[in-house]
């Protein structure tokens, strides 16, 4: 039995941006004919509507390469442009995002758009369709008389919600009527997606600007995650990237859902991510005043973050031997990739740090020890089964159900977006035998596209003697299935430690249904304490929560996990529509229930754990 941390991908649910008109949607511009607007295309020479000149529709996208639910939309937009390019519609991206119309061409590529996309940074195509979020879509007749806008279909219900299931397809719909002839059933729809904002409407400055007060706490408070290459889906550095997302920052602060911080209660714990009140009340402030920009002469120093590896350099990089290819549907994969040390002599590790290449695709990494080369010899076997040329799913590596094929020596962590590298306490370290194999398990959510993944990961060895090998106990909760209908579902679990130790970090795991997890520890000779309680679980952020202090453990101490699910019709993240029994799997539509402490002994050895109650605790 093994960990399974599933993710759907995380800036989906951070943030799905804010839905356009609060009183429905727009019907500006509805019957009339869009003049000719010019824009600057990848080489700098201008490129106007006109060009479609003959086409019997044309569908204008706005998009944004920074707003989560444009980015998603991409591959629908090609699969809808690749089938109507034969019927005469011709299709053309508006980029919303801070950058060039060179550079929003090579945005379209990296996304497989398979039409031009270019910069507005004057509004003028804005302007033309009073579009008003992206992505919107708008839908030109033979005489660009505008005859539909509005969303894509209706994948999202509202921000932040997710549909199980797609049921209305509303711009393949209004191209057809187009082409067609017959007038659009529902002409304006309510395009969901991120607010398209003039930097100039906003007043310059106020009782609270944006350099001088809102980015400092930007600076040390959000852009850690908030940055290129990291897994906040957008950034915040810039005015204009604070202005762009401005009403989700006040909204998300004051509802404390971010800084992502999950754990209500419980012990005290290190690197905690929470705004102060004051903090709060500053950005409220600002939204409120309108967002103004103020002077950048006040602005604090840039933050120097670390470029690539977040803790310098690695003592070993270990990395597949090339890229793994991952078609673009079905169920979600788990690949094992066997990477060889080559290690002369054991070591301690006392950090690993995770990088996907591919950060779309890659929800979770798994890390294991094998000496026994049980793991080439499943790689071996892989390699030798015959692979047609519909098989999408190709490269290094190999894949088995639930775990890695065999019992393995040891662990070495795991990664999840969100989850920051640390070294682990002074004196303690995961050991790792000389010529010993890691066996990196990747799980893989598929994004409707061909995708390409090569995670690294990079060891750090301890430079210090290690009196402690770091290891994990694991405490699972007990279910079969969870039947349909009930909002409320209880699991709970139980373990007893069987020899005096020391806990030092905590990590909660639940899937979609996963509503609430509570974590107590009691001693064989005193009350009860609460370990962790996470009371709104999501699914979409979980990490390993490392304690300021480590928890003494005696020997007979009981640890207990109880927790919540949600199979009921009023889950949002319900995958399923109606409600089935759900049992336990590895898939991320499965359910499961797990606490993992990473813990450390005087004792050698694995620390000894049982499930059923000690003789002298019945």
């Amino acid at each position: 039995m093994r960990s399974v941390v599933g993710f759907l991908p995380v800036w989906v649910v951070l943030t799905a941006g804010l839905a356009a008109g609060a009183d429905g949607p727009s019907t500006a511009r509805l019957g009339q004919a869009i003049e000719n607007f010019t824009l600057t295309d990848a080489d700098g020479k201008p490129w106007g509507l006109d060009r479609f000149k003959g086409a019997n529709a044309i569908v204008v996208v706005f998009l944004s390469f920074e707003c989560p639910l444009s980015k998603e939309y991409s591959p629908v937009l090609a699969e809808l442009a690749q089938k109507y390019e034969p019927k005469g519609v011709r299709f053309l991206g508006i980029s919303m995002s801070d950058e060039t119309s060179a550079a929003a061409a090579q945005q379209a590529r990296d996304f497989g758009l398979p039409f031009p996309v270019w910069a507005d940074p004057a509004f003028k195509a804005v302007d033309a369709l009073k579009a008003e979020v992206t992505p919107e879509a708008f839908v030109l007749d033979r005489q660009r008389v505008v005859r539909y806008r509005g969303r894509i279909d209706d994948t999202y219900s509202a921000r932040l919600r997710r549909k199980p299931q797609t049921t209305r397809f509303d711009l393949r719909d209004a191209i057809d009527a187009v082409l067609a002839g017959r007038p659009v059933a529902e002409p304006a729809t309510q395009a969901i997606g991120c607010p398209i904002h003039r930097e100039e409407a906003a007043p310059k400055t106020g009782p609270v600007t944006f350099y001088r007060d809102v980015l400092p706490i930007l600076r040390e408070r959000c852009q850690t995650c908030h940055r290129p290459g990291e897994v906040g889906p957008f950034s915040l550095l810039t005015y204009k990237q604070a202005l762009n997302w401005a009403h989700d920052i006040k909204e998300y602060t004051q509802s404390r859902q971010m800084p992502p911080w999950k754990p209500a209660d419980g012990v005290p714990f290190r690197d905690e991510r929470k705004l102060t009140d004051q903090e709060i009340a500053v950005l409220a402030a600002w939204v409120d005043g309108g967002a103004p920009e103020g002077d950048p002469k006040d602005a604090p120093p840039p933050r120097r973050f670390p470029q690539g590896w977040q803790l310098g350099t690695p003592d070993l990089i270990l990395t597949p031997t090339e890229d793994f290819q991952l078609g673009p549907s079905g169920r979600d994969l788990f690949r094992c990739f066997v990477l060889p040390t080559n290690l002369p002599e054991d070591v301690y590790v006392q950090a690993v740090e995770v990088r996907p290449s591919n950060p779309r695709v890659v929800h979770h990494a798994l890390l294991f020890i094998d000496t026994t080369g049980q793991a080439r010899q499943l790689e071996a076997k892989e390699r030798e089964k015959p692979k047609g040329d519909d098989v999408l799913d190709r490269g290094p590596g190999y894949t088995v159900a639930m775990g890695v094929g065999f019992l393995p020596r040891g662990a070495l962590g795991g990664w999840a977006p969100g989850q920051m590298p640390h070294l682990l306490p002074e004196g303690t370290g995961y050991y790792l035998p000389k010529g010993a194999d890691v066996v990196m398990q990747v799980h893989y959510h598929r994004d409707g596209r061909l995708e390409k993944d090569r995670t690294a990961i990079g060891l750090y060895f301890a430079k210090r003697p290690v009196q402690k090998r770091f290891q994990s106990v694991v405490l699972p909760g007990r279910f079969l299935f969870i039947p349909p209908g009930r909002e409320r579902y209880p699991v709970t679990g139980s373990i007893w430690v069987e020899q005096d130790c020391d806990l030092h970090s905590v990590m909660p795991h639940m899937h979609l249904l996963g509503k609430e997890i509570k974590v107590t520890l009691t001693p064989p000779d005193g009350p009860s304490r609460t370990v962790i309680h996470i009371p709104a679980w999501d699914y979409n952020w979980q990490e390993t929560y490392f304690f300021q202090t480590p928890l003494k453990v005696k020997a007979g101490t009981r640890l207990d996990v109880e927790a919540y699910y949600d199979n009921s019709d009023k889950n949002p993240n319900n995958p399923n529509r109606p409600p089935r029994i759900v049992t336990f799997g590895e898939q991320t539509t499965d359910e499961m229930c797990f606490v993992f402490f990473g813990a450390t002994s005087d004792q050698p050895g694995r620390i000894k754990v049982r499930r059923d109650a000690p003789a002298r605790a019945k």
